[in-house]
């Protein structure tokens, strides 16, 4: 029989795939597809402590191997997904991760204080790649000392796991060995990689805001490089995210050295990707004789 339940840190997941923050809402949102509580994790949708309208003019542009967006992290903040998210969320029953983002280390201190007692939160996914109003705009993540008292203070103040989440344009390496040696509890990698993209009729830039995010199945062989060297050269557990489309994808990662993996722009494509792909990588290890992912690592 096939052993699909996997552990980040103290968190046990019954399958190690999730949703992928910013691509599934909270979750419920999908239940008229299929019961999300099939997915051993679903990652909601980053939230701030104010709300966020995003940006304005062009917001995504699908492109040839994936899509850019420049969403502009927009969210209803804290107080509302407190006070009208989760009790819609109740009935899911799987574990539930909350993506948070700031833009100053205080902004940050305060989501996780807010999350830290919250029964139907099971963890946190922090996202490094915005902009710090505080250092110019400067991502949190290049900045090696503010990464190190993030994640010393977010330990000190969230008693359940935290996943930091990473972008392959910023010192991952270095990032992933900070956040082990601060007992964070796991890497998510990839986010999307900044992008530029150009409208020649126009002739201007496409995003008001300049530069969007790239995710899809372009970033994928980027993606499984980034895991592969964040699960063998740091030894922290690795979520992979990146262009994951199918169970042969997935399979890719866990090959790689995943834990887990997240499903991001497939759920755009066909919001029964995640349900498909768990389905299917099911019938892979069995057809296969294989008892868990674990034993897909080739390394």
């Amino acid at each position: 029989m096939n052993e699909l339940k996997v552990d980040i840190s103290t968190l046990r997941l019954k399958n190690p795939i999730m949703s992928a923050s910013g691509t599934f809402g909270f979750g419920y949102e999908f239940m008229e597809y299929y019961d999300t509580s099939v997915l051993g994790a679903i990652v909601c949708k980053g939230i701030s402590k104010e709300p966020r309208r995003g940006n304005y003019g062009n917001r995504i542009a699908e492109i040839d191997g994936g899509i850019i967006n420049s969403i502009g992290l927009e969210n209803p903040g804290i107080s509302e997904f407190l006070e009208k998210i989760l009790p819609m969320i109740k009935t899911i029953n799987t574990a539930y991760i909350v993506n948070i983002l700031g833009s100053d280390l205080d902004e940050y201190l305060y989501l996780a204080e807010k999350l830290s007692e919250l029964p139907r939160v099971d963890a946190i996914e922090v996202n490094i790649s915005c902009p710090n109003v505080k250092a110019g705009g400067l991502s949190f993540g290049k900045d090696i000392n503010l990464i190190k008292d993030l994640t010393r203070r977010l330990r000190d103040i969230f008693p359940k796991p935290i996943i930091i989440k990473v972008s392959p344009d910023l010192p991952y390496i270095e990032i992933a060995k900070i956040c082990r040696n601060e007992g964070i509890d796991a890497i998510t990698c990839i986010n999307t990689i900044q992008s530029l993209l150009i409208d020649v009729e126009k002739k201007t830039f496409f995003f008001n805001n300049l530069y969007g995010g790239l995710s899809g199945p372009a970033i994928k062989p980027i993606a499984l490089r980034v895991v592969y060297q964040v699960a063998k050269e740091v030894g922290i557990p690795v979520i992979g995210c990146g262009g994951i489309m199918s169970y042969k994808d997935a399979v890719e990662f866990f090959m790689a050295g995943a834990t887990a993996v997240q499903i991001g722009t497939a759920n755009f494509t066909n919001p029964l990707s995640a349900y498909e792909i768990l389905k299917d990588l099911m019938s892979y290890l069995e057809k296969n004789k294989i008892h868990s992912v674990s034993e897909l690592r080739i390394w």
